[in-house]
């Protein structure tokens, strides 16, 4: 080796690649390395100080260095390998190997691809510095064929696996017809050959002796078509996203790689079409029998020989039932009778799985009550409350008399458990029947499944809320009515708890809608019970269908009469009032005499039943002479409240309007009196307006002695014991605490009865002396009126056997209400006039305003001496009588009364001045006939 070369490749470190010249154009020659003896050979030559050319090189120290250099690059250079590099291959690179595939050049003058390392042989003249940019452009070149290179490898998979399954796909297309030439040309020659033996003269060799092949071709085709229907489907579906078409619509479509493959999203569609279409799973069945039994049967045909319409008739028999394949004979019949047998075995089990579960669910629809109710002319009850007893109760005697009716109850409960409270309730519905719904009344869909639109009354029942949330409840349930595009046909009959939110409900239902506010009517009727007793028990019997009660009809031959004589012309009825048609259906209770009717007008009344009275002739009646005593004047009165009410507000206006200027209204409960002066003024109420009562404030448990005892309960007129509004939702710990606090009030007032001021008491009895019921009902064994308020009707019975206060049941009263209204809506108006403060009222006169002590007279006349007075007389109730009877029968005969007795009236509420003056002047006229 020359010196020029061993300076150069000693000037070149081993980890730098040799580049060709800038001037080159030809692809640079590999250089070959150092052998392991040649280097050997160096580093001896070296050690024993051969020599060489003259000058510093020649010089042995300069020589020594120059070796010493070049072993320590090749100790470097061999440290970074775990093999020796062949040589012809040039310098490796002192750094990781990266692996890459080295693509086959077609070039052989092409520089060597391996990794990212490139070796050239360069010329003799070419410089270090083009080499060295002459390297990294050939690395660049390197990554560049590497990435291509697998690029190409993927493309080359993706081509064989595309080519295999085109492959795969023509076999299996391609073998059925080919099978159907082959057996073409089988049966062309046995036809030659069966031809060539009938011209053979030894004809007696081949009788007999030809196989007969029959249909073996179509039968074989039978046979493939079997296979490649039932193999075909799955290799589809699991190479379905590698098909070509697939794959092309997948690009056409913008579909990326995230998205979800076409298989998944098929399955995706299978389950969510059986999920949402209900005979989906019925028509799968279906047709997967109808495949079991047609291919079934198609490859008995071909492994049998049967014909198609039996083989398809055996399919079906072995479907049907397991067992019938017993029988087969052969190898390929038995392997597709058994296949059928599996088949219709698990068929028959998907189908028993799905009877099973329709006719689950069917049950578990009925069970919570979500089929549809197919009803007309039927009562719809929207909610559930405590009064749904008593009001269903009412409902059911008002269908009496027409053999009974049907009654929908709609609420957010179950089924189960509605229908075993109602059958709790222990009471002959009287043919009535009583269909439950589970749903909310504002969905519509829950609406239109009980038929609202083909309902003739609908009842909204008040919740268990607070008032504010319940009218609140009740109006989206009223705007829910509203929206029904049907129509409602019948009226709807809200429960309000509030008077203050009844505008509201009008507003928005219009004149579909009647309110019967709960509250408000019974703190009304407690009121009027305080001041009449014995009122409560001639309420509950005319707002109850178990009695008489309100009706409103037409009679055409009453036209003309005046309405003094339509008063009697009813043996069976009291007339009360007149709906004016020219008033646009205005109800006038307790008319003028001499209204006269027309037509259109209608006659309001009070019996048994709408069927069971109409008119008759006028019977013979007399005036008579009576006494002619007014009402008596009212006096201050003294009142207790225990207890608080949300609508006590309205409770002290009723008081207001009805008691005498001085009246005081105790009010003893539990809420501050800081708390109780603005709760008033939110109400509305002022309390500064106030001119006939005094409030008088005092704080404490009314079911504790002590704080009972610093209350002078022997010197009120009234007491009134209130539902608390705390414990309203609880019937049954309100009415013990009522009752509770009636036995406690009774108790004190029996021994402070030595110091009771009896005062008060007789001034409100002077002007009812000579009755014994009404002084009874007022004195209660010598104490003060006591009212209670009731909620349950099984506490009703504690009290009225003890007989030692009146009450007021108002679930039931209000019940007896929304039931009256939901059959005739015109009877609201009638209601919320005799409710009123101001107008016409109910109320218990003595018979010492109508009659003589012992005077025989007849119903009719007591009915026109009670006209005289601007009165309608009802009813009466004899002294020794336990209750009123209302609209009493047999009304002209006449009998004997008594001084003691009371008599029921709707009085028009004049003022005793102007009842006095009216009266005078009806003296002054003579005894005669009416």
């Amino acid at each position: 080796m020359s010196k020029s070369n061993e300076e150069e490749e000693d000037s070149l470190p081993p980890n730098q690649n040799t580049k060709p010249s800038s001037s080159s154009q030809r692809p640079p020659l590999l250089t070959k390395s150092k052998t392991l003896n040649e280097l050997r050979t160096t580093t001896a030559a070296a050690a024993g100080g051969g020599g060489g050319p003259s000058g510093a090189e020649t010089n042995p120290l300069f020589s020594t260095v120059r070796r010493m250099k070049t072993l320590q690059n090749s100790a470097s250079y061999f440290s970074d390998r775990d093999y020796v590099y062949p040589s012809f291959l040039g310098a490796y690179p002192n750094r990781t190997r990266v692996n890459h595939v080295k693509p086959r050049s077609a070039n052989p003058d092409r520089p060597t691809v391996d990794g990212d390392v490139i070796s050239a042989a360069s010329p003799e003249n070419s410089s270090r510095d083009s080499d060295s940019e002459t390297g990294k452009l050939l690395v660049s070149s390197a990554s560049q064929a590497s990435l291509v290179s697998q690029l190409g490898g993927r493309r080359t998979r993706g081509f064989n696996h595309s080519l295999i399954l085109y492959l795969l796909s023509f076999t299996c297309i391609s073998s059925v017809p080919y099978a159907a030439y082959l057996q073409n040309r089988v049966a062309k020659l046995q036809e030659e050959k069966s031809n060539l033996c009938r011209l053979c003269v030894d004809n007696h060799i081949f009788n007999g002796s030809t196989p007969h092949f029959g249909n073996a071709n179509v039968r074989a085709v039978a046979l493939y078509t079997v296979v490649f229907t039932i193999f075909m489907p799955f290799m589809f579906y699991k190479y379905l996203d590698c098909l070509p078409p697939i794959k092309r619509l997948s690009k056409s479509t913008k579909i990326n790689k995230e998205e979800v493959p076409l298989k998944k999203r098929v399955a995706y569609m299978v389950d969510v079409c059986f999920s949402i279409y209900p005979y989906a799973k019925l028509l799968a069945l279906f047709f997967a029998t109808i495949f079991l039994i047609g291919f079934g049967g198609l490859a008995l045909y071909a492994v049998s020989e049967s014909s198609f319409t039996e083989a398809l008739w055996l399919a079906w028999t072995f479907v049907a039932d397991s067992g019938n394949h017993a029988d087969r004979v052969g190898t390929g019949p038995r392997i597709v009778s058994v296949s059928i047998s599996s088949g219709g075995m698990l068929i028959f089990a998907m189908m028993l799985g799905l009877i099973s579960d329709a006719i689950s669910e069917k049950m578990d629809s009925l069970r919570k009550g979500k089929s549809e109710v197919i009803e007309r002319d039927h009562i719809l009850i929207l909610g559930w409350s405590d009064k749904l007893g008593s009001l269903l109760k009412q409902l059911a005697i008002a269908n009496k008399s027409i053999g009974g009716g049907v009654i929908v109850v709609l609420a957010e409960r179950d089924k189960e458990e509605m229908e075993i409270d109602i059958g709790k309730l222990e009471f002959d519905f009287m043919g009535t029947s009583v269909i439950c719904r589970s749903g909310s009344p504002l969905i519509l869909a829950d609406l239109k499944k009980v038929s609202v639109s083909k309902a003739r009354a609908i009842i909204v029942l008040a919740s268990h809320e607070n008032a504010d949330q319940s009218d609140a409840r009740a109006l989206r349930v009223v705007l829910s009515l509203t929206g029904v595009k049907e129509g409602l046909r019948g009226h709807v009959v809200v429960e309000m708890s509030d008077i203050d939110n009844e505008p509201l409900v009008k507003l928005v239902g219009g004149d579909l809608i009647e309110t019967v506010v709960a509250h408000d009517v019974i703190g009304r009727l407690m009121i009027k019970c305080a001041l009449q007793p014995g009122l409560a028990q001639i309420w509950e019997d005319i707002l109850g269908f178990e009695n008489a009660e309100f009706y409103i009809k037409r009679w055409p031959e009453l036209d003309g009469l005046r309405f003094k004589d339509v008063l009697i012309s009813f043996p069976d009825a009291v007339p009360c009032g007149i709906k004016v048609a020219a008033k646009g259906g205005k109800i006038d209770i307790n008319p003028d005499d001499d209204y006269e009717l027309k037509e259109g007008d209608e006659v309001l009344v009070i019996a048994e039943d709408d069927d069971t009275y109409a008119p008759d002739h006028l019977p013979e009646v007399r005036k008579g002479l009576f006494p002619k005593i007014a009402d008596p004047p009212k006096y201050p009165e003294k009142i207790l409240f225990c207890g608080w009410r949300r609508d006590i507000d309205d409770m002290i206006m009723v008081l207001e309007a009805f008691l005498a200027p001085g009246s005081q209204l105790w009010m003893f409960n539990e809420v501050p009196e800081k708390e109780r002066e603005k709760k008033l003024t939110d109400g509305g109420l002022d309390v500064s307006t106030l001119e006939n009562i005094k409030l008088v404030h005092r704080e404490g448990n009314a079911v504790i002695r002590r704080h009972l005892d610093s209350l002078p309960l022997e010197t009120f007129d009234s007491i009134l014991i209130l539902a608390d509004e705390s414990l309203e939702d609880s019937v049954v710990q309100a009415d013990s605490r009522s009752l509770a606090t009636l036995l406690l009030i009774r108790d004190i007032q029996s021994k402070r009865l030595p110091h009771k001021d009896t005062k008060s008491t007789n001034s409100r009895i002077s002007g009812f002396c000579h009755s014994s019921w009404i002084r009874e009902m007022q004195q209660a064994s010598d104490k003060s009126i006591i009212i209670s308020e009731i909620l349950d009707s099984r506490t009703r019975n504690l009290v009225s056997v003890s007989r030692i206060s009146d009450y007021v049941l108002s679930n039931e009263l209000v019940s007896m209400a929304l039931a009256m209204v939901a059959e005739d809506k015109q009877i609201n108006r009638v209601l919320e006039e005799l409710f009123a403060e101001e107008g016409n009222e109910m109320c218990i006169k003595p018979a010492e305003f109508y009659l003589f002590d012992q005077e025989e007279l007849c119903f009719y006349d007591i009915m026109i001496r009670g006209r005289q007075r601007q009165e309608i007389v009802i009813g009466y109730r004899t002294a020794n009588a336990e209750c009123a009877i209302i609209n009493p029968p047999q009304k002209s005969e006449p009998r004997k009364w008594a001084i003691d007795d009371a008599f029921v009236v709707i009085s028009s509420g004049v003022n005793s001045s102007l009842q006095e003056s009216y009266l005078v002047n009806l003296a002054k006229e003579s005894e005669g006939s009416y």
